[in-house]
């Protein structure tokens, strides 16, 4: 028969596992992704509601009772233990993952890949190929949509889903059937936004179109009960995000996001975003955290949003991530009033030169004006930082080290990353700053291997960047202890629970 039959044990019947690959609890034990992946709830609705699959959700980075992410041990200790569970299968993690595919017997197995997680993705993929040759192994997120169908070549997955994956993933689905590993090309060949290996090797179906209608998607969170490993282990607020759009307007230099969304913003509409809020409420959830690339791209939309938030979702704080040149005193107060407490702002340096290479469209100054604007409206503070982009030098570096100390609030610090499939990896390539057999698993945002930019040897860099990894650490463990104890404590720890606090506390304390 025509198509991508594989020799292979008699498939289990339509079980679906979908799985986060572990990655901060590669780096401690006790580190966690704490959260019900939201990439991975959205395919868990669509397919829990446009397919006869029985579906599972397997966050293998998921602890109960996690600690405090360190930077300074993710550049230093911890980076030296993530290479080595890497390429060590026989360790404690991997066994677990094993024995959750094993136990649940799945025909088809998705996992969602970011260029950080990549090389942990694949060893998902060939301990399901241990387990069973049969099984199909479908992958899909950033870096599967930033690389395409170079994946296929592993040997290790069957199928490589691009893009917005909710659609192409459901007619995946339906074409497989009940025997998954007998599959026509003609079934496939149809469903667009699919790389898949055909009778005269590997086929790209070509793009698909975006989704227009937002409001046609599920909510995740009204399944995650039924479909997520180890639910009740989870705190409320891992299962707190929500989208009101996709997309983002901008045109960072280093950003991947828009290969995955594009740079046309679309929206929910405004009733079902506030029916989606109301819905996590009625969960237990009274904190929600809007996780759109770019929050408020449209004032009249952020309008409309704000004053239906504020009338029809009482009692509900919730937080977000937007562009410094979105916040004006205006918005801040709608913001406010609708219940946000808390703003992500990627500044990102604290070099204009740096800022302009980047494509940021804002100074330093413009972020600082915003980043009081926020704290002078009653807001918490998270601002993003990198270090070491292309065109960084030593002062470029120090005056970034001020901007994190002097701007208020906690800071979110990484280490500049060229991704592939992004302008900033060609362009790196191009410098001579890559080789050819560059590793995606030695690369990430706290990596101790990381040294992108062309003005910097490596050694200086690191001595220089070690020197703020720690003075970050230390900031934020100041910050988030005087947050604690402050006017606030008593609302947080209706929110958190006191052990959970009590033990943040602890953490913070060593």
């Amino acid at each position: 028969m025509e198509g991508t039959e594989r020799s292979a044990a008699a498939p289990t019947g339509k079980r679906l596992l979908l799985v986060e690959p572990p990655f901060y609890r590669l780096y401690k034990d006790s580190y966690s992704l704490t959260r019900y992946p939201l990439s991975l709830g959205y395919l868990a609705a669509v397919a829990g509601e446009r397919t006869d699959w029985r579906v599972r959700v397997y966050n293998a980075d998921f602890v109960p009772e996690a600690e405090s992410v360190s930077f300074s041990h993710l550049s230093g200790p911890g980076f030296q233990r993530y290479r080595r569970l890497l390429s060590d299968t026989t360790a404690p993690i991997w066994s677990e993952v094993r024995r959750r595919i094993a136990e649940y017997r799945p025909a088809v197995v998705g996992v969602t890949a970011k260029s950080q997680n990549y090389t942990a993705a694949l060893n998902v993929a060939a301990l399901v190929r241990e387990i069973d040759p049969g099984i199909a192994v479908v992958f899909g997120g950033p870096h599967p949509s930033l690389t395409g169908g170079e994946i296929l070549a592993t040997g290790l997955v069957d199928y490589v889903v691009v893009g917005e994956g909710e659609e192409t993933f459901v007619e995946l689905l339906q074409a497989l059937g009940d025997d998954p590993t007998r599959v026509s090309s003609a079934k496939l060949e149809s469903i667009r936004g699919l790389y898949f290996n055909g009778p005269d090797g590997p086929r790209f179906n070509g793009p698909r179109e975006f989704i227009t209608d937002l409001d046609s998607l599920p909510y995740p969170h009204e399944y995650a009960a039924e479909v997520l490993w180890d639910h009740d282990d989870y705190p409320d607020y891992a299962f707190r995000s929500l989208m009101a759009t996709r997309g983002c307007p901008y045109n960072c230099f280093f950003c991947g996001s828009r290969n995955l969304w594009s740079r046309r913003v679309r929206f929910r509409s405004v009733a079902d975003v506030v029916r989606q809020i109301n819905s996590l409420a009625a969960h237990g959830i009274q904190r929600v955290h809007f996780e759109d690339d770019t929050f408020g791209v449209t004032r009249s939309y952020l309008r409309r949003l704000c004053h239906a938030m504020r009338l029809h979702c009482p009692g509900v704080e919730w937080s977000c991530e937007t562009h410094v040149n979105l916040i004006d005193v205006a918005n801040l107060r709608l913001m406010r009033d609708a219940g946000c407490v808390s703003i992500q702002l990627g500044v990102e340096s604290g070099s204009n030169r740096v800022l302009s290479d980047m494509r940021k469209r804002y100074t330093i100054e413009d972020a600082r004006r915003a980043a009081g604007l926020i704290a002078r409206h009653g807001l918490e503070l998270e601002a993003f930082f990198m270090v070491g982009f292309i065109t960084d030098d030593e002062e470029s570096l120090a005056e970034t080290w001020w901007a994190m100390k002097t701007i208020p609030g906690m800071i979110s610090y990484s280490i500049f990353t060229p991704y592939p499939g992004t302008e900033a990896f060609e362009r790196c390539r191009e410098l001579g700053l890559l080789d050819d057999d560059y590793d995606v698993s030695r690369f990430n945002h706290q990596s101790p291997a990381n040294c992108f930019s062309d003005r910097l040897e490596h050694d200086r860099f690191r001595r220089m960047v070690a020197v703020i990894e720690r003075g970050v650490d230390r900031k934020n463990r100041q910050r988030w202890l005087r947050d604690k104890l402050s006017f606030g404590t008593l609302r947080r720890l209706r929110r958190l629970g006191l052990r959970t606090v009590l033990r943040r506390l602890r953490q913070y304390a060593h």
